[in-house]
């Protein structure tokens, strides 16, 4: 680890109440994120469809707190104060239901300084959710992108009335698989090919791409809230290619290629938390310095695709997903 989480601010709660959102935060990447906010003194607030099975992971996460302070000393123990968990409900599969989540979050709180889209899906098959959008795309960016905008003046006002907090954060968690979106980019496409072993990745390529785009145009939009883009490594977590090795024989294939690049390029949920913890928790980051980036494996600043910067390809993708947001009723609050 080339950096060690305990160097960053621990913060006392009643004092200076920091809050965070955390999408997907009861499992994978987002768990150890939540673990290490938490344990920092922020009230995290667990953004999932499931309640149960999100309470289940707030039980767990207190024991992983507990278990970390008992290492503290007495004077660690007595400075670093733990925040507080809850759940919010949310289903990024339906656009209505993201729009719940934030008047919910709105009647809990006044302020918010971190807002990490971790949640996500891959390796699906074609399907349309009730919004009539691509299921990858929806789950990977266009909801991610509604939550988000809904929240800005949220974040905005943070700002303001904690100028000495820093600026308000938004992270996304993009990933490798966004070099497979290829020159003449273009939302619009379906990919709705077969074999859809491996038009899939073409889907989620070009989904995650449209959030490095979107990180890029929210830092030009709002230089004062900082927006970083993570690719937290190769996390080898078989619950994300359910699907595919459930299949007959391709699903046996699927899992021994798996198994091999987990073993040579894999990181663990733990290792790839480190890049989206040191983007929410690094105080060295400025948004004068750092807005728009894009921040690979121990948080390390990186260089996406070529498609992925180019500002005007960044450009038609909010121009498109403001357009068809709009269609569905879904008004976007704008700086303009």
């Amino acid at each position: 680890m080339s950096f060690d989480s305990s160097e960053f601010p621990f913060l006392n709660p009643a004092t200076d109440r920091r809050v965070a959102i955390i999408t997907g935060g009861n499992s994978g990447v987002g768990f150890y994120t939540v673990l290490q906010l938490y344990l920092h003194g922020y009230i995290v607030y667990i953004a999932g469809r499931s309640k149960s099975r999100c309470q289940k992971s707030i039980k767990e996460l207190k024991k992983k707190a507990m278990a970390i302070r008992s290492s503290y000393s007495a004077e660690q123990a007595s400075s670093r104060y733990r925040g507080d968990l809850h759940f919010l409900e949310v289903d990024l599969s339906v656009l209505n239901s993201v729009v719940r989540a934030v008047e919910t979050f709105k009647s809990m709180e006044d302020h918010l300084h971190i807002l990490v889209n971790n949640a996500g899906a891959m390796a699906l098959p074609y399907s349309v959710t009730c919004d009539n959008f691509e299921i990858l795309l929806q789950t990977n960016y266009i909801s991610p992108f509604l939550l988000t905008t809904k929240l800005l003046p949220m974040l905005e006002k943070t700002g303001d009335k904690f100028p000495k907090s820093g600026p308000p954060r938004i992270v996304y968690l993009s990933s490798v698989g966004h070099q497979l979106a290829f020159s003449y980019f273009k939302l619009s496409n379906t990919f709705n090919y077969r074999p859809n072993f491996v038009f899939t990745w073409l889907r989620y390529g070009m989904a995650k791409t449209a959030g490095i785009h979107f990180m890029k145009m929210l830092a030009l939009r709002n230089p004062k809230i900082l927006c970083m883009t993570v690719h937290p490594g190769l996390v080898m977590n078989a619950n994300l290619f359910t699907y595919f090795t459930r299949l007959p024989l391709v699903g046996l294939l699927f899992w021994c290629m798996f198994q091999i690049f987990g073993y040579f390029f894999g990181v663990t949920s733990e290792e790839g938390a480190r890049a989206v913890i040191k983007c929410t928790l690094d105080p060295q980051l400025r948004a004068e310095d750092d807005n728009g980036k894009y921040f690979g494996v121990e948080g390390k600043e990186a260089v996406p695709s070529s498609v992925a910067r180019n500002m005007d390809y960044a450009a038609r993708t909010w121009i498109w997903t403001i357009h068809q947001l709009n269609e569905r009723g879904f008004i976007i609050p704008t700086n303009d």
